[in-house]
């Protein structure tokens, strides 16, 4: 054969397997599934601020931009999978990220980064019509429960199953580096000062009646000091109960967060920050919320936070109460919506000194 002859057929094996490479994507692509992508802004003016130093001084318009990915699959066992990749708001890094696997009869698993782990089912399960009363202080300790569990987890979730007429479901979480800050792909732990975190949840449904329990713990890598029992796990806890009548509905939780630091107990006339004073907190969310319509709802939330002195300090320090009241309406036209609050917060930052403060927010959000 000479090399013009040669030259001629492999050019033609060469557009053979190209074709052949190019159909078989095609087909393989058109199989794994689809991608969407949904998003929406929120402009928002507010007036007050919830901080320890000043009530209602700052006043400011806002803007804040949302775009996620979603990826979607199912195999031929009936087996689906979802990716999901949300953007910040300057859409320079990722608010949250997670694969979601669910098989047919053995429930599903998640593994995620910054968002998707179980306590997100579990905190501050009021109803509300607009935001949780944690948009406005983050000092609620039901909005902190377990969110040491959002870098690089592994949550299971089994399949809903019926017991006497309710339904059940079980979360069970684990992660290896829990310290809520984000490890890059394939990164490993940095041995900091938590090791490895669990979490535990169940939420059963009984007609209108909706319970739920979750418990978060990690470990404290620390030294102890000499002597001293200075080094302890952090456990937070939440139950809550939700119930609804007709257009009605209202719901009751508790929360509880013990960050395992051992020291002096604070002074009531100091500004506390959650894991970092040396204590525990305890909060309590009663919320009710009414539809009058179906664009029209509002809502009226209760919440009151304690901060109680570490046991055994040998320093006598009364509780602080920390009390938040959300009075909130939404009003909905296709994908536009108007939302706004009015928060009360009494002895803000668990400072029996500082201000009360009075936040007002007004929001036109547009989703599409």
């Amino acid at each position: 054969m000479n090399t013009n002859k040669k030259e001629y057929f492999m050019n033609k094996f060469k557009k053979v397997g190209l074709t052949a490479l190019a159909g078989s994507l095609v087909a393989v692509s058109a199989h794994a599934g689809e991608l969407t992508v949904t998003g929406g802004v929120n402009v928002t003016l507010k007036h007050g601020n919830a901080s320890s130093t000043s009530n209602t001084s700052s006043r400011g318009i806002g803007t804040d931009k949302d775009v996620a990915f979603t990826g979607s699959g199912e195999l031929d066992n009936g087996t689906t999978f979802s990716v999901v990749t949300a953007t910040t708001d300057k859409q320079t890094d990722l608010t949250s990220g997670y694969i979601t696997i669910s098989t047919p009869s053995y429930g599903s698993f998640l593994m995620g980064n910054h968002s998707g782990a179980a306590h997100y089912k579990y905190d501050e399960e009021v109803p509300q019509a607009y935001e949780q009363v944690s948009d406005i202080t983050a000092l609620v300790t039901a909005n902190k429960v377990g969110d040491f569990m959002d870098n690089n987890h592994v949550t299971y979730t089994t399949p809903t199953f019926d017991l006497g007429g309710a339904s059940i479901t079980l979360d069970l979480g684990y992660a290896a580096d829990a310290n809520d800050t984000e490890t890059s792909d394939g990164g490993t732990p940095g041995g900091g000062t938590y090791g490895s975190g669990t979490e535990a949840g169940i939420t059963i449904a009984y007609d209108a009646l909706k319970v739920g329990i979750y418990g978060a713990e990690r470990e404290n890598t620390r030294t102890s000091t000499a002597g001293v029992d200075n080094v302890r796990d952090e456990f937070n806890g939440v139950w809550y109960a939700k119930y609804s009548f007709g257009p009605v509905s209202i719901g009751y939780s508790e929360s509880y967060l013990d960050s395992g630091v051992v020291g002096t107990a604070e002074a009531t006339d100091a500004a506390k920050t959650l894991r970092t004073a040396a204590g525990y907190f305890q909060g309590q969310q009663m919320s009710i919320a009414f539809n009058v319509n179906e664009n029209f709802s509002v809502s009226y939330t209760e919440s009151e936070e304690t901060y109680n002195a570490q046991a055994g300090t040998g320093v006598t320090v009364a509780d602080v109460d920390m009390e938040v009241d959300a009075l909130q309406f939404a009003y909905s036209m296709g994908g536009m919506s108007i939302k706004a609050y009015q928060m009360d917060v009494t002895n803000p930052a668990f400072d029996e000194d500082a201000d009360d403060s009075k936040v007002t927010e007004i929001a036109l959000g547009l989703a599409f």
